[in-house]
C-alpha cells in the first residue's frame, strides 16, 4: 500500500480512513514491538570481538609465562553482572589478550579453584579477599613472586581515557620488570 498522508485520509470515507489508520497503527506497533524484543535479545549474543578472558587457574604458571614474554601478568578482578567490568573487558582487555598479552580474569565471589603465585590451593574469591579488593573492576599488574609492579586500576575511570591509563600502567609494570 502506498504511503498515505493525513490530507489523503480526509478525502476518503470515514470507514476507509479508520481501516487505513488501524493498519498504520498496527505497523507502528509491530515495529516498536520488534525493536523492544531485539533490545532484550540482542545483548545476550556476543558481538564480533567480544568474548571472555581466560580465567585464572594456576597463577604461578600464568605469571611464569608472562614473565618469559617480558610482561607483567595482567589480572582483572570481575564481578558477575558488573556493567563496568564488561566495558573494561570488552573495550580494552580482550584486545590486549588477542595481541598476545598475558591477561586473565579472577571472578569475585566465585568458589572456582585457583592456585596462587606460590602454588597453594585457594579460590578466586579467596584471592580477591587476600588482595583486599573492594571495587570491581580492579586491574592488577604482577611481576616476580606475585608482587604488584604497577599501580592498580580501581573502578572504571573515564571511558575516553581508560585505554591510555591502562597502557601507562602496563608500561610502568614493564619498566619495573626491566629495572
Amino acid at each position: 500500500m502506498p504511503a498515505t498522508t493525513t490530507r489523503q485520509l480526509t478525502a476518503l470515507s470515514t470507514m476507509d480512513a479508520l481501516q487505513i489508520h488501524g493498519q498504520l497503527n498496527r505497523r507502528r506497533f509491530s515495529s516498536i514491538a520488534a525493536l523492544a524484543l531485539a533490545s532484550t535479545v540482542l545483548p545476550l549474543r556476543a558481538a564480533p570481538g567480544q568474548g571472555h578472558l581466560p580465567l585464572a587457574g594456576a597463577l604461578d604458571d600464568q605469571l611464569s609465562a608472562a614473565l618469559r614474554q617480558g610482561s607483567p601478568l595482567i589480572v582483572m578482578v570481575s564481578l558477575d553482572g558488573c556493567t563496568f567490568c564488561r566495558m573494561v573487558r570488552e573495550s580494552h582487555l580482550l584486545a590486549m589478550a588477542a595481541q598476545g598479552l598475558p591477561v586473565v580474569q579472577v571472578d569475585w565471589r566465585s568458589n572456582r579453584a585457583l592456585r596462587d603465585f606460590a602454588g597453594a590451593a585457594t579460590t578466586h574469591d579467596g584471592m580477591v579477599r587476600r588482595w583486599g579488593i573492594r571495587v570491581a573492576p580492579t586491574v592488577l599488574f604482577f611481576g616476580p613472586q606475585g608482587r604488584e609492579v604497577a599501580e592498580r586500576m580501581v573502578g572504571s575511570y573515564q571511558p575516553d581515557f581508560y585505554g591510555s591509563y591502562l597502557e601507562s600502567r602496563l608500561e610502568q609494570g614493564r619498566r619495573a620488570l626491566r629495572g
